[in-house]
């Protein structure tokens, strides 16, 4: 297969989804029927001591949450599929943000019971600015949930995206039969083999007992209401992020899914252009290769010090071995260990391709945002950071482990999930977040990978500002409402009390120019 066939063949989304609507269990169902894994359901099998794919940090499977972004790949139709598993929980929106930016779609659960969730909506609004096409799987149809035009006109007032079902519910709850599936005219039905199909009028080609059902008799009525009223297929649309093609079913039971990947990969785009610093565009298909590194996981193997940089493949073709450039630093290494992550696997990887996500063994090299190339010419834009709102001071609970403590906040901090800061006199470690998980996995992760127990104060909510004319700061200004500190680069950022304090700086010294991050 030639060079460009197999960057074709890439197709790289991410899911997204409120907490508990059923997001890893999804991801888990896709591996299963691209025959990634053989078994689907273990998310309920914690007694068992067997857990979600994608879950594999041990807070996760104790609290039943996605703190991390996951990284599968699996082959369906021909097709290379690279699934990330983005962050559920909220206080991890930085991590799902920067992994938003590493992929060319998104998927969007949906719990049909609650409809339109506030994580559901902040992931979606990334998606919509990123212009990404959005596809939408209604999940728990086998529970009683809100009814389907409810959970449609929802979609499209809360979030402003047309919507086009591609399949539609027969029942709900005890009495869901199944989904009418819109391509292939037919009924899949949910508890028996062989679908059941339509002639050009609807009408069922071999007669059914479902025919005399009132929810079958519903769902055609609601279902011909959709064709005749409903938003038009429009392929360009999808593909602007304007309109979402839904798919209604049962990840638990593994159900709906076949339909909607099926319509996924023909409808997905592959790997897209990427825009540079200096405003140039660098197509999949350039021979050149190049990729930023979009997020660092330490530990993910706890019996080996392990730590992996995730690389996003702009253009071109890795091979094992080959030399790249860094471009923060302008130095040039051997590419000599890299891996591919085959569900609850790794492979050692020869060859690789634009869309496909690689996983590089980080010595501390990295940092998230970093652009590797074979050519000195590519830079990618930098990945934002967020300006965090929860601080606490940080230290060793025992003072003779001072090199693990700082170890471990040095190799977490370059992860991305909490940001590092320290006093300007007196050098006392200070963690800041966007949410309070962060500290708690922090705590645990310091705790269990590098055998450290620490002590957090809390500080409570501040309002973190930066410099950009630090040459104008003197010892003066920090006071207890606006407290100055370093970041981990090195900059001058201000800790100020609330909004009163931060309005009374800039009256107070209207030469300082104060900025915040995202």
């Amino acid at each position: 297969m030639g060079f460009k066939e197999e960057i074709e063949k890439r197709k790289t989304f991410a899911i997204i989804s409120h907490p508990d609507a059923g997001k890893t269990t999804l991801t888990e169902n896709l591996l299963l029927f691209g025959g990634a894994i053989r078994e689907a359901g273990v998310v309920k099998g914690r007694k068992t001591g067997k857990f979600a794919t994608s879950d594999w940090m041990k807070v996760e499977q104790e609290r039943g949450i996605s703190v991390t972004s996951s990284v599968m790949q699996f082959d369906f139709d021909g097709y290379k599929i690279n699934i990330l598993d983005t962050p559920g929980h909220e206080d991890f929106s930085e991590d799902t943000y920067r992994t938003l930016m590493a992929v060319d779609s998104a998927v969007m659960v949906i719990d049909a019971a609650e409809g339109i969730e506030p994580q559901t909506l902040k992931l979606f609004k990334v998606a919509k600015m990123r212009g990404i096409p959005v596809f939408t799987f209604i999940n728990k149809l086998d529970r009683m949930g809100k009814e389907p035009f409810e959970l449609l006109e929802e979609i499209e007032e809360t979030l402003d995206i047309e919507t086009y079902p591609m399949t539609w519910p027969v029942g709900m709850g005890p009495s869901f039969f199944g989904v009418i599936n819109r391509r292939k005219r037919e009924i899949n039905p949910y508890r028996e083999d062989e679908p059941l199909k339509f002639n050009e009028f609807y009408e069922l080609e071999t007669p059914h007992k479902i025919e005399e059902d009132v929810a079958y008799q519903t769902a055609m009525e609601e279902f011909m209401l959709v064709e005749e009223a409903g938003d038009q297929f429009d392929e360009e649309k999808i593909a602007r992020g304007d309109l979402t093609p839904v798919f209604f079913g049962s990840a638990l039971a593994s159900f709906g899914i076949a339909e909607f990947l099926d319509t996924f990969v023909d409808f997905a785009p592959s790997p897209k252009a990427n825009e540079t610093k200096n405003g140039g565009i660098v197509e999949p298909t350039d021979k050149e290769f190049s990729g930023f590194i979009f997020k660092i996981q330490a530990n993910m193997d706890p019996r080996h010090r392990d730590r992996i940089a995730f690389m996003r493949i702009v253009s071109g073709e890795f091979e094992r071995g080959m030399d790249l450039t860094l471009q923060r630093t302008g130095k040039k290494s051997k590419i000599s260990r890299a891996t591919m992550f085959m569900a609850d696997s790794t492979k050692t990887l020869d060859h690789a391709y634009a869309g496909d996500i690689i996983g590089l063994y980080d010595t501390g090299t990295y940092q998230i945002g970093d652009t590797l190339t074979s050519s000195k010419h590519i830079e990618y834009v930098d990945l934002p950071q967020f300006t965090p709102e929860l601080f606490v001071k940080v230290s060793a609970k025992n003072v003779m482990k001072q090199k693990h403590f700082y170890k471990g906040i040095e190799q977490l901090v370059q992860e991305g999930a909490i940001q590092y800061y320290k006093t300007i006199h007196t050098n006392q470690p200070i963690l800041g977040a966007v949410g309070q998980l962060q500290f708690e996995v922090f705590e645990h992760r310091m705790k269990n990978e590098y055998n450290t127990d620490v002590i957090m104060e809390p500080i409570g909510k501040k309002i973190a500002r930066w410099i950009e004319n630090e040459d104008v700061i003197t010892d003066a200004m920090s006071t207890t409402r606006s407290t100055l500190v370093d970041d981990r680069y090195g900059n001058k950022v201000f800790l100020f009390e609330n909004e009163f304090a931060l309005r009374w700086f800039q009256d107070k010294y209207p030469v300082v120019k104060l900025y915040s991050l995202l």
